[in-house]
């Protein structure tokens, strides 16, 4: 594989993150590649931008992230189409998304020059509301009410299908988010190639399981004004009996592997 253009992107406010970043950054520059860093870090011969946005123009190669799961959500929230992601877990808590921690960076670096890699594809969803897209998400999508005092009731439509009930929210989740809350919730751990969605109904008054259904969309009306909350970082609002419309992404997020693996999150998480 071809690294003529690198961005590295680290954990907002982590100082251990941006110092683990300058070490990436000084050894791909050694091997005459570009790179791009993200304030506040900076380093002599890389060119720094003030946010990951900057980063959609400029035809990288490949995304190096270091941190835990919350900055790979947020580089992929910013990237539009398939440039692929190596994620270092430094500082997180499980790194579920990661693939190596810092001291393996030689040997990743080595392994993708040298094309000793494969690439995982994932599933994202994007969310629309009054003619606006909003930014995709990897994991999730969770509606929830803005009203705490009064239940909700929240009508589901996908395909021919129609789930009406009255609950508190609804997630709805990737394969990659399987482990995630809709996970907590009950809902089931799928393999994160299958491109499903899970629907996982929040505080139903009538208990009512996960249903897991084609990536196709879904429209999702609430009784009352509600939010919008993409991989547990942006947040949008919705008015009540407006409809939500989820769709998968037209671009998947893609992950540089190291080595094949199924299942992979089910281990992170120790299963």
């Amino acid at each position: 594989m071809k690294l003529n253009k690198v961005g590295v992107v680290s954990k907002f406010g982590s100082k251990e993150s941006e110092e683990a970043a300058k070490k990436v950054v000084k050894k791909l520059i050694a091997k005459k590649i570009e790179v791009f860093t993200i304030a506040p870090v900076s380093v002599p011969g890389a060119k720094k931008v003030e946010t990951i946005e900057e980063l959609k123009n400029k035809k990288l190669d490949l995304v190096i992230t270091l941190g835990g799961d919350g900055t790979t959500l947020r580089t992929f929230r910013h990237l539009e189409d398939e440039t692929p992601v190596l994620g270092i877990n430094v500082g997180g808590n499980r790194g579920i998304l990661s693939e190596i921690t810092i001291e393996e960076i030689d040997k990743a670096i080595k392994q993708i020059i040298d094309g000793k890699i494969c690439f995982d594809k994932r599933v994202r969803v994007v969310a629309s509301c009054g003619g606006e897209e909003f930014p995709p998400a990897l994991n999730e999508i969770y509606i929830n009410r803005k009203n705490l005092t009064k239940t909700a009731e929240i009508e589901i439509k996908f395909q021919d299908d129609t789930v009406k009930q009255k609950m508190d929210g609804v997630i709805i989740a990737t394969p990659s988010g399987s482990t995630g809350h809709s996970f907590s919730l009950g809902g089931p751990i799928l393999h994160e190639s299958l491109d499903v969605l899970i629907i996982t109904p929040v505080a139903p008054v009538y208990r009512l399981e996960s249903i897991v259904v084609p990536d196709e969309k879904i429209d999702v009306i609430c009784s009352q004004d509600c939010n919008i909350v993409m991989d547990a970082q942006v947040v949008k609002s919705a008015g009540f009996g407006e409809p939500i419309t989820i769709r998968k992404y037209k671009k998947p997020a893609v992950f540089v592997r190291l080595k094949k693996q199924g299942l992979r999150q089910m281990s992170k998480l120790g299963f």
